[in-house]
């Protein structure tokens, strides 16, 4: 078996970002072997049925996780985060991603593919602090790594049961300034650079990647999908006591973005790279509108245009 016909480790799998991943590489025709807890959920089903070997496994166990990493070439690692009342638990994210890593030493596996998160700054209240302590190790490893940090994804406005994010009767409500450029990502462009990194280990060997596609006024941003669904979408942009009142850590983000200005991913450096990024009204026009639609559906969204 040729190096390439070795399977690529996607952990994850089940979630977003995974599941972005494994899709992007199965229709590229790589081998994908997705780590799950549970073989039987309908998103690990889903998977095995795109054609994904399923491998069952759990970061908190790290003697599970030599099986999952045998004899595969490359891994795409991201740990579940952990976040309770008091903040990130940084010390459990970074245990399961040292776990993986270690795993993957033991195994030769030749690449790490490894997606956290945008920088803010150096402030560890926005949940870098693990991250970078999986990130720092990963280059230390001695294998060929890439190191992506995603933005806010263009999904989030598909989100139900977040404090913040989504749509709720017709309106948007988030804690960034509505005349502010705010940039964001499309999970499948996540998926993209990953897959890049995975085809030419060489090209993207070493490099931290803030990852964006596209920087969109808030306030723009409903005003498009209010275009594009038919009925009005209004943008809340919480004050301080309003972010402080949901949770210390949203709270904290809201004066950290106005500290840091937001995130700072270079675009034209990344079309660069990957000439098909995705804008915000190309992500509407190809899935966003019919997923909010669906979301939407008989709920009182707002009046129609």
């Amino acid at each position: 078996m040729s190096p390439q016909q070795h399977p690529i480790l996607v952990t994850g799998g089940t979630g977003r970002q995974g599941g972005a991943t494994a899709r992007r590489l199965l229709s590229d025709s790589v081998p994908v072997r997705a780590l799950v807890r549970d073989p039987a959920a309908p998103a690990a089903r889903a998977l095995a049925d795109a054609g994904a070997e399923l491998v069952t496994a759990d970061f908190d166990t790290p003697s599970t996780l030599d099986a999952a990493t045998a004899g595969v070439r490359g891994v795409f690692l991201i740990p579940p985060a952990v976040f309770g009342p008091s903040g990130w638990n940084r010390d459990m994210e970074a245990e399961r991603g040292l776990a993986v890593l270690d795993a993957a030493k033991r195994a030769n596996v030749e690449q790490i593919v490894f997606t956290g998160v945008a920088s803010l700054g150096a402030d560890s209240t926005w949940g870098q602090d693990g991250k970078r302590v999986i990130e720092d190790a990963v280059a230390a490893s001695g294998l060929r790594y890439t190191l992506l940090r995603p933005v806010r994804f263009m999904e989030n406005y598909l989100l139900r049961t977040s404090p913040v994010d989504g749509i709720s009767n017709g309106v948007h409500k988030h804690i960034f300034p509505a005349d502010q450029p705010l940039q964001m990502v499309a999970l499948a462009d996540i998926a993209a650079f990953a897959a890049l990194a995975f085809a030419d280990p060489d090209r993207l060997h070493g490099r931290t990647i803030e990852l964006a596609g596209d920087a969109v006024l808030p306030s723009k941003a409903v005003a498009l999908i209010s275009a594009a669904i038919g009925h009005q979408v209004s943008y809340h942009e919480l004050d301080e006591s309003e972010a402080d009142a949901i949770g210390e850590q949203i709270g904290n983000t809201w004066r950290l973005v106005r500290e840091t200005g937001g995130w700072h991913a270079d675009l034209a450096q990344l079309r660069h790279i990957y000439p098909e990024l995705t804008t915000f009204e190309s992500w509407l026009a190809t899935t966003g509108v019919a997923k909010i639609k669906a979301l939407l559906e008989g709920e009182p969204v707002g009046s129609p245009h």
